[in-house]
């Protein structure tokens, strides 16, 4: 029964040392992602909030094709997802 609690007390340090790896994964994907893009995050989040509401206003009908596609070229653009 003893030998139980030591491999839990294995299981739990496994399980502690992937979730260091996977943070330590994500954070190094987000520091990359920013100096790829040069974007602050409060400046990529008012350019995704700002295709969201092109996209609605696009959807609603409430402006052109070719002007959707030309802001939405910008916005792509300016977060590094398209070559514009």
């Amino acid at each position: 029964m003893a030998r139980r609690g030591g491999e839990a007390a294995a299981k739990r340090a496994r399980e502690r040392a992937r979730q260091a790896k996977r943070k330590a994964k994500e954070e190094d994907r987000r520091a990359r992602t920013d100096s790829e893009t040069g974007l602050s995050e409060s400046r990529e989040a008012a350019l995704l909030e700002e295709f969201a509401q092109l996209s609605a206003r696009h959807e609603a009908k409430l402006i052109s094709h070719d002007d959707f596609v030309e802001e939405r070229l910008r916005i792509l653009t300016e977060l590094g997802i398209e070559n514009g």
